[in-house]
């Protein structure tokens, strides 16, 4: 039985590109779609090559009319993988598909969590607060921003000379190292 992936990104698609260069060799597991939310982001450009179905889609049709709900039942993903995703998820998903979808969040939570947390804003307070570690979290996706139960932290250290981007390569690198190993282990268990 093939156990289906749908994953949610909104710009470069990086974490996406290394679920899907992870899984190809699995024939059991497949990428079904991805559903990006800006139609300038590169990840568009990643599904095209990767030969995965992609959906752009408005605020409206996700959160008011449910339009990306029903497209998502009709994929019956075992997995929904937000993968630098930046929308809250409505509650008509997660009742829909609890324990289904994770989240990658580039902080140690509950520490630099919610609202306006993501990328290099998160760097950015890690620096200015003079975090001596910070790192990642992947955790499953409630009604709250960052809230769920966590699956995995990785760590790193935080030097005195980061910037926001040599910071930034060093959690990216730890996501693409773990994000897929944890999907991993959620499908086979």
């Amino acid at each position: 039985m093939i156990q289906k992936i749908v994953i949610f990104a909104s710009g470069n698609g990086s974490n996406a590109q290394r679920i899907i260069d992870f899984f190809k060799p699995q024939p059991k597991v497949q990428i079904v779609a991805i559903f990006c939310n800006n139609p300038e982001a590169y990840v568009i450009k990643r599904a095209k090559l990767e030969n995965i179905p992609c959906r752009i889609f408005s605020r409206t049709e996700f959160n008011d009319n449910q339009i990306v709900l029903q497209e998502i039942k009709t994929l019956n993903p075992d997995l929904i993988v937000l993968a630098g995703f930046l929308w809250l998820i409505p509650k008509s998903f997660i009742s829909e598909f609890p324990k289904q979808i994770i989240n990658l969040h580039p902080a140690l939570l509950p520490k630099y969590g919610g609202k306006g947390m993501y990328g290099s804003n998160v760097h950015k307070s890690v620096i200015e607060n003079h975090e001596t570690e910070t790192g990642i979290t992947i955790h499953y996706v409630n009604e709250d921003y960052d809230k769920g139960n966590i699956l995995l932290q990785a760590k790193c250290k935080v030097n005195k000379e980061d910037t926001i981007e040599t910071l930034s390569s060093r959690i990216h690198e730890l996501e693409y190292e773990h994000l897929p190993k944890v999907i991993d282990k959620i499908l086979s268990a």
